[in-house]
């Protein structure tokens, strides 16, 4: 069995206020994916100005935190909303949901697609070779918290979490690290470094973060307001995750089935 590292939720203070971990990856993930993107605006042919990638960027920040928080607050946890209605405000307890910063996303995308003219697609699949960064970047801020811990587990590197009982368990943040944000990343990555079909990358995101999602799953401890949710074995997010994996593969059937026009490479003179 490891030992869970006791790390304190709070990075440093500026004057009175405190700074938190949580809140710091969701920076290294919103920096990583900007920097990552101005480079690939850089490349020859990239179809993009820099001007654009930070305005993408932004909209896409506050689909993932609007939407994020408020999809959290109505799957998750409806009931304490209603009792502290600020509590809607405490991003920095941690409590973001993937699902709805999805939902955020694809709106902000949306309307930033109608203000610069461009297919939607052209944006999702631009950006979404990026998202793992924040993804991973927010699973170690689980991880920090010592939230969303794992299930009881007798495997060597099991940890006993503060919140999470006296029993080793699953550290599922990491798995979930792994798997949303370096595995996703690096196929993600290579994948979109040739042409392809436009509605192709994003199509690949979200098939596989579906597979990735509901994989984790069976090493995480249910949300203990909500438990499991169908059969008795099947979580909320699993529950919300299966059409993902439907959907995705869909969108790549569509993609390469209509032959669309390819984006370009990110390799130089493509």
């Amino acid at each position: 069995m490891l030992t869970y590292p006791q790390i304190n939720p709070i990075a440093f203070h500026i004057g009175p206020l405190p700074v938190h971990w949580y809140g710091m990856m969701y920076l290294v993930g919103f920096f990583g994916g900007w920097g990552l993107a101005m480079w690939r605006a850089s490349r020859p042919n990239s179809g993009w100005t820099k001007d654009q990638v930070s305005d993408l960027i932004f909209y896409v920040a506050l689909g993932v935190i609007a939407g994020g928080r408020i999809g959290y607050i109505l799957l998750y946890d409806f009931s304490d909303f209603m009792a502290q209605p600020l509590v809607i405000f405490k991003l920095w307890q941690g409590g973001m949901s993937f699902h709805g910063g999805l939902i955020g996303v694809l709106i902000a995308l949306g309307l930033y697609a109608r203000k610069i003219h461009k297919p939607f697609f052209t944006l999702g699949d631009f950006i979404a070779p990026l998202v793992p960064i924040g993804l991973g970047a927010g699973r170690i801020g689980n991880f920090i918290n010592g939230e969303l811990v794992g299930r009881v587990t007798n495997v060597p590197w099991a940890m006993v979490f503060p919140n999470g009982g006296p029993f080793p368990r699953h550290p599922s943040q990491l798995y979930e690290f792994l798997l949303e944000g370096v595995v996703l990343f690096t196929v993600l990555w290579l994948y979109s470094a040739k042409p392809r079909p436009r509605m192709a990358v994003s199509g690949l995101f979200v098939l596989l973060y579906g597979i990735f999602r509901v994989t984790a799953e069976f090493f995480r401890q249910p949300d203990v307001q909500i438990g499991f949710v169908a059969f008795g074995w099947l979580t909320k997010g699993q529950l919300l995750s299966i059409p993902m994996i439907i959907i995705g593969a869909g969108m790549m059937w569509w993609a390469y089935r209509k032959n669309s026009p390819c984006p370009p490479p990110l390799k130089k003179g493509g």
